[in-house]
């Protein structure tokens, strides 16, 4: 997701009058420019730093809703909205399938080694941000069964 086409949605919501929608992009906004700084990259906001705090923001929302007590609807049907607008600008993740051929194809060594542990260390940096952390430790164990 590009951080300059973040920041026209929110001006977009706030022309709309669209108050969640607007406060929901307003934090990954908020959030982008804090990591930007945090890194030293303020003036150039890259993709992949924008893509990285969508998913922590996402993982964050989704633990609200969790820890939700039941008695309050009004705060979790916020935290969902929030939630669903976030999932709008996720980036997209690659599937089971996708994994396995790109831990095929460059991690063929490692893979034919058949420890997890060493298959996890090689993949994990390279895949961090473009497949769920799950999804690859299953197809990593599918590899290393015997």
């Amino acid at each position: 997701m590009q951080f300059k086409q973040l920041q026209e949605d929110m001006i977009a919501a706030m022309k709309a009058r669209d108050k969640s929608r607007k406060d929901a992009i307003s934090v990954l906004v908020s959030a982008a420019k804090k990591a930007a700084i945090d890194e030293g990259c303020r003036e150039d906001i890259r993709e992949e730093l924008v893509d990285r705090v969508i998913l922590k923001e996402i993982k964050s929302v989704k633990e609200q809703i969790d820890t939700c007590p039941e008695s309050r609807e009004d705060l979790r049907a916020e935290y969902q909205a929030r939630y669903d607008i976030f999932m709008e600008y996720a980036p997209q993740m690659m599937s089971a399938e996708e994994v396995e051929t790109f831990i095929r194809e460059h991690f063929a060594e490692a893979a034919a080694g058949k420890n997890k542990g060493m298959i996890m260390k090689a993949v994990m940096p390279e895949l961090k941000g473009k497949a769920e952390g799950s999804v690859i430790r299953e197809v990593v164990e599918a590899l290393c069964r015997p």
